[in-house]
């Protein structure tokens, strides 16, 4: 039996607010525990919350970025569980009337093609604290420094077919987000994690096959990963002659398998019923407006323009547009340099390259923007070579000097385009392989391309890298055939 997966994620980004979504407690990441928890954050007796406008702007941002309706009420409900991180016994959340409604963003997969994910809702809630379990001899330390973040849940509609498709879909969210600049992102800090829900079905059957959850999954290749055990475990359970049951599991990446938690609560469990602390949130066409002016360039907007504007591939454009800080980047480079396919070329290449080597975010990166376009320059106005330019980068990223002309000055790496000393240096190599010009010269038309590289590297090393190889090649040519 051929088989169908069906995902939906529920996508849980930190909002960027200084303060906390219903108290004034910093929300600054890496205090020592509990020291920023307080007692609005804690539901002690007598307190009451007050709602961080800013965590409402964030919101509304998003769901215009996305396209999506934007009702004119929201309201905040009361969601009660138990838990031992979760201190006031009940998570203050939006299930009935939800801030952002119905939208959609797409998403570009690895062969280039592009697929619209629908958004069902995404509703704003405080988080819960944080269980630690290590270092406590088998207890459970309990840090509420979290509690009472603003959290934007974004919940997707089940469209999503494979881990791939879902993995770029994780990446689309991340980048519309950090674009806006309402949350950084950072998945190793908890700034964004993803719950995956995941069933199979017969191929060509419209009913959907019975869901798992699987909690807080904080990376785009663990999300791959579970979804791969996921449905190999889910398939091989039914053709075993068993059922799937709805529950909620955990993905254990050094296991890389999922593992059984709970059965899953439905929303009756939980007891939902309207904040009575909370009026319900009154948006006007006023306010929508104002917060819809002060969009950035968006992702996908960006790419278009990358594409139609500056005449790159579709995918360079979708590679220097998934960031904010790479689009900047790339846009400085291009700005300096002037050619905007050399500069995706080094950006994706050389920078890439090294970054991904110490493990740096391109943010840190030891070579700016604007020494990269000026070297970039040197190569275009041919002031240096291909060869050169890789040794002027490294120079660049080990510090060795602040610009790339100072290094290519102090290094002696202005290439040699004068004819007649290029001509000099090949006349003397020529003189020099007697051996190597008659096998030139007996040899077979078309053999004779791949043979004039032997006097090309000669002519290299004679001019220490320094010679323009067009020119080298070009000359080199004329005069072996004139020895024919």
């Amino acid at each position: 039996m051929q088989w169908e997966t069906v995902i939906g994620l529920e996508v849980h980004v930190q909002l960027a607010t200084r303060s906390k979504i219903f108290s004034g407690a910093s929300t600054a990441f890496g205090a020592e525990p509990n020291t920023q928890a307080c007692a609005v954050d804690l539901g002690l007796p007598g307190v009451l919350p007050v709602l961080n406008e800013q965590a409402v702007a964030m919101a509304v941002q998003f769901g215009l970025a996305v396209h999506a309706d934007i009702p004119e009420v929201s309201v905040f409900d009361r969601k009660n569980y138990f838990y031992p991180d979760l201190p006031k016994g009940y998570q203050t959340s939006q299930m009935y009337h939800p801030i952002v409604g119905a939208g959609d963003v797409e998403i570009t997969l690895d062969d280039e093609s592009t697929k619209r994910i629908r958004i069902h809702h995404a509703h704003l809630e405080e988080d819960a604290g944080k269980s630690l379990h290590e270092d406590f001899h088998g207890m459970t330390g309990i840090d509420l420094n979290r509690a009472g973040t603003p959290l934007l849940e974004i919940v997707s509609e089940p469209d999503m077919r494979s881990a791939k498709e879902a993995a770029a879909y994780l990446k689309a969210i991340h980048s519309i987000v950090t674009y806006l600049g309402i949350s950084d992102g950072n998945m190793a800090e908890g700034s964004m994690r993803c719950d995956v829900n995941v069933s199979v079905r017969p191929k060509g059957q419209e009913a959907f096959g019975t869901r798992a959850e699987i909690k807080n999954v904080n990376s785009f290749r663990f999300v791959e990963r579970a979804i791969a055990y996921e449905v190999e475990r889910q398939i091989e359970l039914i053709e075993d002659g068993g059922k799937v049951v709805q529950e909620t599991r955990l993905f254990d990446p050094e296991r890389d398998e999922t593992r059984s938690m709970r059965t899953k609560e439905e929303a009756n469990d939980y007891r939902y019923f309207p904040c009575p602390d909370l009026l319900p949130v009154v948006l006007d066409q006023a306010y929508l407006d104002h917060l819809r002016s002060q969009l950035p360039e968006l992702p996908a907007d960006k790419r278009a323009r990358f594409q139609t504007s500056l005449g790159l591939s579709a995918y360079d454009a979708h590679v220097l547009s998934a960031s904010r800080e790479m689009a900047e980047f790339f846009e400085e480079v291009h700005r300096v340099c002037g050619d905007a396919k050399q500069a995706a070329n080094w950006v994706q290449g050389e920078l890439s390259g090294a970054l991904n080597r110490e493990n740096l975010s391109i943010q840190n990166s030891p070579v700016s923007a604007k020494q990269l376009g000026e070297l970039i320059s040197r190569v275009l106005d041919d002031t240096i070579n291909g060869k050169a330019a890789k040794q002027v980068f490294q120079a660049l990223w080990n510090g060795q000097g602040d610009s790339a002309d100072a290094i290519i000055d102090a290094k002696g790496l202005k290439q040699v385009t004068d004819t007649g000393a290029i001509e000099a240096m090949i006349d003397q190599v020529i003189a020099d392989s007697p051996a190597q010009v008659a096998q030139y010269r007996d040899s077979e038309p078309e053999k004779r391309g791949k043979m004039i590289g032997y006097f090309v590297g000669q002519v290299m090393k004679a001019s220490r890298g320094t010679a323009n190889p067009q020119q080298v090649n070009g000359l080199l040519k004329e005069k072996l055939d004139a020895l024919l």
